[in-house]
């Protein structure tokens, strides 16, 4: 992740990097994870599991091997991909695999932007793809934050395939 704050489209500006005390372990396979709003656990888990969310605090696991998703701080609680109403970008088997979930934007979408539209700029992206304009990152992305830094490394990503 880079070094920076960087824009919200839900209008608070968001770290953009994970420090130590953002961090936790996942349970299953021990790397750090980072926090998530319970609000956002909450929207994301699928109906069945709603009520076993409760009121702690969660983590997502970011590790793209692991099934994990979310785990609870006190390691109580934990959803895995398939207890969880969208794919996780980042996990190996996403699929689709959404750059914008707020648009349903995919990371594919934005590279094609890039590569056969001429987009270079993320406003570029933006107007093109429609991404960024349904703000509701913190119940529809899985971090809960918005999904800026994602589109801008799938611009990056694909600039640098040319």
């Amino acid at each position: 992740m880079s070094n920076n704050t960087g824009c919200s489209c839900c209008g608070d500006v968001v770290e953009l990097t994970a420090n130590s005390e953002d961090m936790n372990k996942c349970p299953v396979c021990s790397q750090m994870g980072k926090k998530v709003k319970n609000i956002t656990v909450k929207h994301l888990v699928k109906a069945e599991f709603s009520e076993s969310v409760g009121d702690l605090n969660y983590a997502i696991c970011m590790n793209k091997d692991c099934d994990t998703v979310y785990f609870s701080g006190n390691k109580e609680a934990q959803f895995s991909k398939e207890q969880v109403k969208v794919p996780i970008w980042f996990k190996n088997d996403a699929d689709p695999r959404f750059a914008c979930y707020c648009s349903e934007v995919t990371i594919d979408q934005v590279k094609e932007t890039v590569r056969d539209k001429g987009a270079r700029k993320m406003k570029d992206v933006l107007a093109i793809t429609g991404a960024m304009k349904n703000s509701k990152c913190e119940v529809k992305n899985p971090l809960g934050v918005c999904c800026h830094e994602t589109i801008q490394q799938a611009i990056d990503e694909a600039l640098a395939e040319e």
